[in-house]
């Protein structure tokens, strides 16, 4: 029994060792796929890099293209002995670059592809083509590198760079990049890397001991071809972007205007910048280097990271929450005393309606407003009234995108500062704080933060009397329409009622028209807009504008900052206004005012006292 249990055991044995044996001889011997792939001294695998896609304007005017180049490889144990000297002496490098990067190749992997140099243009690569005959275990791939003809949009354009180490040990098994190989970093360089890369292609090529060429191994049969990364096609008008580029120098601030009814952002400007072209090519580290270094910190995107108060640019959506909550009406008045704020031109007995209000931009008018919001419900604490009165206005504010992310589509973007009741208990402790520690929010100012792409979304949703489009720069992947994530179309209600949009909307035609921002008007064109100032403790306070055009039927809604450009009408609403011009009419009749605010630089303001007194 014993001796049939042992003979059953060892035929199972047998049966599996001659089924690795059968199957072992036809992959080595009878199919012929296998036994020629497997021999690395007469199949070279080369990886074709496919062209990065294209980035476009609104218009079809190429922003992002690509220069073809060759980068040299090496597999550091099929390198023979070589005359070294000869070598460098080809491809203009020095014996210690020769001898550290062969050392990192080495240290990388001795039977692996390792970068060797990088970008050699056409001309270099013919001149030394016929040349790699003596130097085998070296090869060449076709790359890239990028170009930017407009010369602008540096930092929502983003650039490219060498995959880094954590970048190259996070793709899992399947990795798809090499060591060296490059990827968007920044910017929608980064946030399509996935469409614009395309897709990688393998070529075998049939090599003798010396590793010259002896052509396509199986006739092709085995290779696949690279496929062209997607183009994209943006929602920018280059011409906008170029003139806000120009408007701009001597000047630090940022700059975003929207289409309001589709939420396509048409200018996107954050300043200082560069020249996107600095970052690509060979003298990327060297750039980056010098421009890391500035003090005036050109690869910060202002637009998206740095925030400021709103300042009067916030009355609009106060007085928008105020109607839909019933504590005020269109013809509601206030007199400016009692009011721990001054009103600008007035008297501290002037009495105000919401529209001259806003006209106007009245403090003690909206400081009232406020109090209100605040106030409104059935609580007879002050400390309890200002905890329910300030949980509501702050759910109302996020609907117009306030203390949230917009969803814009780009990385990095950050929520900004919308204060609420837990921050409160945090700073003067739970049912210890009431309106008069937080009636500063009134007029824009305290504890508030927003960027100029949270101002210019706050005044598409006016021009659309109470919704939002997510603001976005791609409206098509690898075709001019369509394509994009659902997020990006999304329209977001801010349960206001659209009627309660128009008394605001009035006050602010009659701002340009009438009042504060008399400055940006244009011929010919209804434009309705807000000036601001953003107090600022370390210089000059901030320049701020807000609007859009025409008065019915909107196609740009604009938002300015200029850092230490004192007060609304004196520096964002000239650049404000110049910008729509340029937009609607395509044109600009105001020649000498382009000039004008080209010349006038804001760098040297900061902490010098202004003349005159800005409104809040």
């Amino acid at each position: 029994m014993l001796e049939n249990r042992k003979q059953t055991i060892l035929f199972f044995f047998f049966s599996i060792l001659m089924i690795y044996a059968v199957r072992l001889l036809y992959l080595q011997v009878i199919d012929d796929k296998y036994r020629s792939l497997g021999s690395t001294n007469a199949i070279r695998r080369d990886v074709q890099i496919p062209l990065r896609g294209q980035i476009y304007d609104r218009n079809g005017k190429l922003l992002v293209a690509n220069v073809e180049v060759y980068d040299m490889y090496v597999t550091p144990r099929k390198v023979q002995p070589l005359d070294t000297l000869t070598f460098c002496r080809l491809f203009g490098i020095t014996r210690q670059y020769f001898d550290s990067t062969m050392r990192i190749a080495k240290e990388y992997s001795v039977n692996r592809a390792s970068l060797f140099l990088r970008q050699l243009s056409k001309e270099d690569f013919a001149k030394v083509a016929d040349a790699m005959v003596n130097f085998s275990g070296f090869h060449f791939e076709q790359s890239f590198f990028r170009t930017y003809p407009a010369h602008t949009m540096a930092n929502a354009l983003g650039y490219i760079g060498e995959l880094s180490k954590k970048q190259y040990d996070e793709q899992g098994e399947a990795k798809y990049y090499r060591k060296g190989d490059y990827i968007g970093l920044t910017g929608l360089e980064k946030e399509y890397e996935l469409d614009l890369r395309g897709q990688r292609g393998i070529r075998f090529t049939m090599v003798n001991v010396k590793g010259e060429d002896k052509g396509s191994y199986g006739n092709g049969e085995f290779d696949t071809l690279a496929v062209i990364g997607k183009n994209l096609y943006s929602t920018i008008d280059v011409e906008v972007q170029q003139l806000a580029d120009s408007l701009f120098q001597n000047k630090v601030g940022g700059v975003v205007a929207i289409e309001p009814n589709t939420g396509e952002i048409l200018t996107l400007g954050s300043y200082p910048t560069y020249d996107p072209n600095e970052l690509s090519g060979r003298l990327f580290s060297t750039k980056f280097r010098e421009l890391s270094l500035n003090p005036d910190k050109p690869l910060l995107n202002r637009v998206t990271n740095s925030f400021y108060r709103p300042g009067s640019t916030f009355k609009l959506v106060q007085s928008a929450v105020a109607l839909e909550l019933g504590v005020i009406t269109p013809t509601t008045s206030f007199t400016g005393f009692p009011s721990p704020m001054a009103c600008h031109g007035h008297s501290a007995y002037h009495t105000a309606n919401l529209h001259n209000a806003i006209q106007n931009s009245c403090n003690p008018y909206f400081f009232n407003v406020f109090k209100k919001i605040i106030g409104n419900n059935d609580i007879s604490s002050p400390f309890m009234s200002a905890r329910d009165g300030l949980a509501v206005w702050h759910t109302m504010m996020e609907k117009f995108g306030f203390g949230v992310k917009l969803g814009i589509d780009l990385p990095g973007e950050k929520a900004g500062l919308l204060p609420s009741v837990e921050r409160y208990d945090k700073v003067y402790g739970k049912n210890q704080w009431k309106f008069s520690n937080i009636y500063s929010l009134s007029i824009g100012e305290g504890e508030l933060g927003v960027n100029v792409l949270k101002l210019a979304n706050l005044c598409a949703a006016l021009a659309n009397h109470g919704y939002w489009v997510t603001p976005h720069l791609i409206k098509g992947v690898g075709k001019t329409k369509g394509g994009v994530k659902s997020d990006l179309v999304k329209v977001h209600k801010t349960d206001i009622d659209p009627g309660y949009f128009i008394p605001v909307v009035d006050g602010m035609y009659d701002v340009v028209e009438h009042g504060t921002g008399r400055v940006a008007r244009i011929e010919g064109l209804e434009v309705c807009g807000k000036t601001g100032t953003s107090q600022n403790k370390k210089g000059g306070d901030h320049s701020l504008f807000i609007a859009f055009a025409p008065r019915v039927n909107p196609k740009i809604a604009i938002a300015v900052v200029v850092e230490n450009g004192i007060w609304g009408a004196r520096a964002a609403a000239p650049i404000a206004s110049l910008l729509i011009e340029k937009y609607i009419k395509r044109d600009i009749k105001r020649k000498e005012y382009v000039q004008q605010i080209m010349n006038t630089s804001y760098r040297t303001m900061a902490g010098r006292a202004a003349a005159g007194s800005p409104e809040n």
